[in-house]
């Protein structure tokens, strides 16, 4: 038998070979040093145009604007996701009674723009004036703000309506089974068990939905609802200077990164048992 009398000595790994540089990668170093020129110049335009006066007088606007961006939002995304859940389960029915309604429901508003939408509730509806008075509805259609958030809510329940469909019909069949062989009740198996499992796959998509509402609240400003892009357009059309819309994409830009960093530490919060 042979012994070993010497052990060798543990040796580094071979240094990987430099990355070559392709046609991609000289283009993605382009184009960030282009963003970073960009940035830069964004960034010295603002310093050498800095005017206190305008920032006293219109500054107070623009966070006046922004709650009114956040609320039409928030208000919005909330009765949004009441109105998806009777559409999300209409669309899974088997039954033509309950699915056709609820599928041509998604259909209208994920197929039309939702600029459309807002016209056709805002200025659409204002035709029927006389019918809406008799019924007493005409103080909520004329006021922009009532419209705003009916077409807003319409839109984001169409498309919250597929995202919780697509995300109950992710959880396997064999968790009703277990369920069913623990005696929970329907109630019971999709409060505790299916509901939970879908909140996590539709997490991520929950999230894009309102960073694309925050986005898309800038329409409103069109009929005269005075949110962060509708403040930023009235300042512009009294100073004529363009930094104006250059700060209203810096609060956008803010808002959508806080947002998405929230919505990462949620979801690293509610996965942490799935890593391993």
């Amino acid at each position: 038998m042979s012994a070993i009398k010497q052990l060798v000595e543990a040796q580094r790994p071979p240094p990987l070979p430099p990355a070559p540089w392709t046609t991609a990668r000289i283009a993605g170093m382009g184009m960030m040093a282009l963003w970073l020129v960009i940035g830069v110049g964004i960034i010295l335009f603002l310093t050498t145009e800095w005017d206190p006066e305008k920032i006293e007088k219109y500054g107070p606007r623009y966070f006046s604007g922004l709650g009114v961006t956040l609320s039409l939002v928030g208000i919005s995304i909330v009765l949004g996701a009441i109105v998806s859940i009777p559409v999300a389960m209409g669309r899974m029915s088997k039954h033509m009674l309950f699915s056709g309604p609820a599928y041509c429901y998604v259909y209208f508003f994920r197929g039309t723009p939702l600029i459309a939408q807002l016209f056709l509730i805002y200025y659409g509806l204002g035709e029927f004036r006389v019918e809406l008075q008799s019924i007493g509805l005409w103080g909520f259609f004329r006021d922009p703000w009532n419209c705003a958030i009916l077409a807003f809510t319409l839109n984001t329940a169409a498309y919250q309506a597929e995202i919780l469909r697509g995300a109950l019909r992710s959880v396997s069949t064999g968790q009703f089974e277990g369920a069913a062989a623990l005696g929970l009740s329907r109630i019971q198996t999709y409060r505790m068990i299916i509901i939970p499992q879908a909140l996590i796959v539709a997490l991520r998509p929950y999230g894009n939905e309102i960073i694309l509402m925050i986005k898309g609240s800038a329409i409103v400003a069109i009929i005269t609802v005075f949110d962060l892009f509708g403040e930023t357009r009235r300042a512009f059309s009294r100073t004529f200077d363009f930094q104006a819309y250059i700060w209203a994409a810096i609060f956008y830009l803010t808002i959508v990164e806080i947002l998405r960093n929230l919505w990462n530490m949620m979801e690293k919060r509610l996965t942490r048992h799935l890593k391993r």
